[in-house]
């Protein structure tokens, strides 16, 4: 459902991140009405002292359920899953269950952290552009193979099964990062890529059977500049389903 003001439910969160917009994701899907709340990370924001009183460590995403506030992305969707199980995210099935915790934390734990913007900035600043596209890509190729050997025995439609579960909502922001933003050569992650696919396919179906509200879905977040429908149109075209950007 569409953020407005007087929701119960708050979420500061930066338009690109790929941490936040897990959490979008799953707001949507399980048709949950919040706020947002624009924390730009480009102007430090995140650092000033009316976030770090929300979470101390400065990062985004950061949840207010009334007097509850809770940080980081896994411990917010968990909290959503339990107190709104419509639209579950979760299998039934326990092992397909540690599949897709194991697939989320490979994307939250040995990926994004090590080539986030705080990263990235270091190394760009310290040794140069190429030696930090270097790291990125070495990063996101280690971890990619890792979830092609997870994944390949699970993976059906999407990457556990036939729903769209924990593991799709980590692995689809990370995913569009990883090839739209990094050039990632994906020759080498078959598996990945089709899911890659099979997201975008996806979408394209939904949006023909939704062209009446094909431009709110196309319509960026309050903090995202006004160019990025028509030159990020894609962008927005891959994640109409997931709701992370509505």
């Amino acid at each position: 459902m569409a953020a407005g003001e007087g929701c119960p439910l708050k979420l500061y969160s930066y338009y690109l991140s790929t941490c936040a917009q897990r959490v979008r994701i799953a707001l949507n899907l399980k048709g949950l009405r919040f706020e947002y709340k624009a924390v730009d990370l480009m102007k430090g924001e995140h650092l000033g002292p009316d976030f770090l009183k929300l979470n101390p460590v400065g990062f985004v995403p950061a949840l207010v359920d009334g007097d509850i506030v809770i940080a980081d992305s896994f411990a917010i969707i968990m909290y959503l899953e339990e107190k709104y199980p419509q639209h579950p995210l979760l299998p039934s099935d326990l092992y397909k269950r540690a599949i897709n915790y194991q697939a989320a934390n490979i994307v939250s734990s040995s990926i994004q952290p090590l080539q986030n913007l705080i990263v990235e900035n270091y190394i760009e600043e310290k040794c140069g552009v190429e030696d930090k596209l270097s790291w990125v890509h070495m990063i996101i190729g280690k971890g990619f193979l890792a979830l092609e050997k997870l994944l390949k025995d699970h993976a059906g439609k999407f990457a556990t099964g036939d729903e769209i579960y924990l593991a799709d909502l980590f692995l689809a922001p990370q995913l569009y990062r990883a090839i739209e933003t990094f050039n990632v050569d994906m020759s080498k992650f078959p598996l990945l890529s089709r899911l890659y696919e099979e997201y975008r396919r996806y979408q394209h179906l939904k949006m023909q059977h939704q062209r009446s509200s094909l431009m709110l879905l196309l319509k960026p977040l309050p903090d995202a500049p006004s160019w990025i429908c028509s030159v990020g149109r894609e962008f927005w075209i891959i994640f109409n389903y997931f709701g992370a950007f509505r």
